[in-house]
């Protein structure tokens, strides 16, 4: 499992390290074109279940931290499927698909 930090409170938010790459790779395009989205999942019972969303915008402080030594291979698949989402009203949910498809998902 790996952690995205949002935000200059450096929010952490705990995603698979596949799925994280995956995130990375999208974001990482849509930010270099200026382009925000929604991003939300489903909160574990640490902090005290239900779900939480936040805007991803090309001025919010992100930085990725993988677990793993090794980065994950990338599918297309998965890639566009984000790609589809991030530009709906309701963003990349990372507790649909994209988290179903990742087998190695904790």
């Amino acid at each position: 499992m790996g952690t995205l930090f949002y935000g200059s409170g450096r929010t952490p938010i705990r995603i698979d390290d596949r799925v994280l790459a995956h995130l990375k790779a999208v974001a990482t395009a849509k930010l270099r074109r200026g382009e925000g989205f929604l991003l939300s999942w489903t909160d574990s019972a640490e902090v005290g279940h239900g779900r939480s969303s936040v805007w991803i915008h090309p001025h919010c402080d992100l930085h990725y931290k993988f677990d793993g030594g090794t980065p994950p291979k990338l599918d297309p698949a998965i890639l566009e499927e984000m790609n589809v989402e991030s530009i709906q009203a309701r963003g990349i949910e990372l507790a649909e698909a994209t988290l179903a498809r990742s087998p190695h998902q904790h």
